[in-house]
């Protein structure tokens, strides 16, 4: 009972370590790659790609068709034989009688057609474009928890503050509330303490909702379930650098899915305007055919004797007169076709700007990042120097009170310069195409 007992405890204290497990950036990410809902998603519709071609190439194997078939002649059809051939009349008859019965099985197989041969060739990128929006959704789930993930660490950092700010309203509040009952300090100056003091309170409380949506969001993106404790490392942070690797001369368009995405349409369209001018050209299809018929004026009847058939042959089909469709067709793949290639051209400058902007955007980031840093570190240090000297009577509460809230002003930029920071370098990997790379680095 006491090993049960023993091993019970254990048990439990390894489950709540591993609730209390602090989340790294990397493990969030690990985490999305593999439980995101969007993952199923593109899953099947390469599944459905792998599906079509098959579809496609379907057309193109023998097709085999049975087919039966019961007549039940209400009126019989006749046929007239002219006067002079049985006699000087002329004669009706029915060559046929009440039930006539039927059965055939045909095979038809495609020999030649060019429309359909050319319609083939796009399976190949229709595949390729199924990886690719695997890749792509990937790709957007690495940037979507990096981007929750660095707001939670930003309101992590912003906490730390506040509580550092709080700690210090605190204890120059225990400081007044002694001099006010001793009757050396006027309540009025304990109230501005307080004021601020009660400020910083609604900030932190402000603040650890803007965690929680935060949190929410990073569990949605990740597919962790809404109600599970999800605990951020806020212990470890990005060094905020410019990447050395990158320079503006050395990047390139083709390195981006969307960039991949629409070569691989401009030759689907391609493909597709080649099918539709090959339309125009003779099909070939042979067939094989056997059946068996019966006739009866009975129904019982028609199936007592069926006399049998059969058939080999080759149809060829010649399209003579739909060239008026076929070249409105065409022309509108066509400029389908010029229209992508535009598009594209359009899209590698819209990546180069993107690219250059969010560059941009890094290096002017990551120096206010240093300069709030140092203001940070510098209003603190003149923080101590006005303490010190208020509690030597040398300066009054308004310049502490000033002082405290140049620091808190100081926090703030900083604060915001660091999540500016973290947005503009993940939106450099996004412009860049490189934001599997940026994750397999962490």
């Amino acid at each position: 009972m006491r090993i049960k007992i023993i091993v019970f405890l254990l048990f439990s204290s390894w489950l709540n370590a591993l609730a209390q497990e602090n989340w790294t950036l990397k493990q969030c990410i690990e985490y999305g790659l593999k439980n995101n809902r969007n993952n199923t998603i593109y899953a099947n519709q390469k599944l459905a790609a792998d599906a079509k071609a098959k579809e496609v190439l379907a057309d193109y194997l023998p097709k085999v068709s049975l087919t039966s078939t019961l007549d039940n002649n209400l009126k019989l059809q006749q046929s007239v034989i002219p006067a002079g051939i049985f006699g000087p009349d002329e004669r009706r008859i029915s060559l046929t009688q009440k039930y006539n019965s039927g059965a055939v099985a045909q095979l038809d197989q495609v020999i030649f057609d060019q429309s359909m041969l050319t319609g083939l060739k796009a399976n190949k990128y229709s595949k390729m474009q199924a990886d690719l929006n695997i890749e792509q959704s990937q790709e957007a789930i690495i940037y979507n928890i990096s981007t929750a993930y660095f707001q939670i660490f930003v309101y992590n950092q912003q906490l730390d503050l506040l509580e550092y700010n709080k700690g210090t309203y605190e204890k120059q509040m225990e400081i007044y509330r002694l001099q006010v009952n001793k009757g050396t300090t006027l309540q009025k100056d304990l109230d501005k303490v307080s004021v601020d003091y009660n400020n910083t309170l609604s900030q932190i409380r402000v603040t650890q909702s803007n965690r929680q949506l935060a949190e929410n969001e990073l569990k949605f993106e990740m597919g962790f379930p809404i109600n599970d404790r999800l605990h951020v490392d806020a212990s470890t942070r990005m060094e905020v650098s410019v990447p050395t690797n990158d320079s503006i001369g050395s990047f390139s368009p083709a390195s981006r899915i969307d960039y991949k995405l629409a070569e691989l349409n401009i030759k689907v369209l391609e493909i597709e305007q080649a099918r539709i001018k090959a339309g125009g050209l003779p099909k070939l299809t042979g067939y094989a055919r056997y059946g068996a018929v019966g006739f009866g004026n009975t129904l019982s009847g028609a199936y007592d004797e069926l006399l049998p058939y059969s058939a080999v042959g080759l149809k060829l089909s010649i399209p003579i007169l739909d060239f008026y469709k076929r070249g409105a067709q065409s022309k509108q793949a066509k400029l389908n076709r010029m229209n992508a290639e535009e598009n594209l051209k359009l899209s590698e400058g819209r990546f180069k700007v993107d690219y250059e902007n969010a560059h941009t955007k890094l290096v002017q980031a990551q120096a206010n990042v240093e300069n709030d840093q140092r203001n940070v570190t510098l209003a603190e240090s003149v923080l101590k120097v006005t303490d010190l000297q208020f509690q030597k009577g040398t300066t009054n509460l308004t310049d502490w009170l000033n002082t405290q809230n140049s620091l808190k002003e100081a926090q703030s930029s900083y604060l915001n310069s660091l999540y500016s920071y973290y947005q503009a370098r993940i939106d450099l990997e996004k412009a860049t195409g490189t934001l599997k790379t940026f994750y397999n680095s962490l």
